[in-house]
């Protein structure tokens, strides 16, 4: 048996884990990286990065390599790879089912301002705060470009590309974060507006907390849109009893 999982996230390494743990002896799974991240942190199992070349490439891939399964774990917002694993997992007749980390909600005392794009969310920003916190990654730093009355603490596991705004202050940093930490960073740069990715998971939740605490509003960028009819599971270990279904297996 042959398991591709579509990876990057942390749920992706934990989920690889568990099928290298759980499969029938002889199995494969290979975890298939962007190579967006210098020094990424490996899965288990065998790894391949860099990109298929669409869904057509990726069909390809699958039939050559003889997969039985395909796994979409990336990151909530690598919204194009979600699509053309589904176009290219139903041409080559191979099942696909979908890991989600679930969507952070708003709780009491939170004051969230939701966005469907990141233009929206810099559009948003001049009405909000003057000091913005921003963890959108860094792709996203180039949306802000123009908010050159504003002042920004980016944040993001790679140096961002410019355009950056005019004033900005870059801070490399990979997650998880604490919650002190998070308060210390809005303390100590003075900041009164948050903007966030609706990336999910904990590792990342903390700056809620802290903003919750600070008492300053928060931008969240919805996700994009994802393949219908794809089943998903929203654990890793929920995502391997969904694929012991798919394919009949046992307990």
């Amino acid at each position: 048996m042959h398991v591709l999982v579509l990876g990057g996230t942390a749920e992706a390494r934990q989920l690889a884990g568990l099928l290298v743990a759980a499969l029938p002896a002889g199995s494969r799974v290979t975890s298939s990286l962007a190579g967006r991240v210098t020094g990424p942190r490996l899965p288990p199992g065998e790894v391949r990065v860099g990109g298929f070349g669409g869904a057509g490439g990726l069909a390809a891939w699958l039939r050559t390599h003889q997969v039985d399964a395909l796994i979409d774990a990336t990151h909530p917002f690598a919204g194009t790879i979600s699509f053309h694993a589904a176009a290219g997992a139903a041409a080559a007749h191979v099942p696909l089912l979908a890991l989600r980390r679930p969507s952070w909600v708003p709780g009491d005392g939170d004051d969230w301002h939701p966005a469907g794009s990141l233009a929206g969310a810099a559009e948003a920003l001049p009405a909000l705060g003057t000091r913005v916190f921003l963890t959108t990654g860094r792709t996203g730093i180039a949306a802000f470009a123009g908010l050159d009355e504003l002042w920004f603490l980016a944040r993001s596991v790679e140096a961002p590309e410019p355009p950056f705004p005019a004033r900005v202050e870059l801070l490399p940093a990979r997650g998880p974060f604490t919650l002190d930490g998070e308060r210390e960073l809005i303390r100590r740069h003075r900041i009164d507006v948050l903007v966030t990715k609706d990336s999910g998971g904990a590792a990342t939740a903390p700056k809620l907390a802290a903003a919750r605490e600070a008492r300053i509003p928060v931008v969240v960028v919805r996700r994009p849109p994802v393949p219908p009819g794809v089943p998903v599971a929203a654990t890793p270990e929920g995502a391997l009893g969904l694929l012991r279904e798919r394919l009949g297996l046992g307990t």
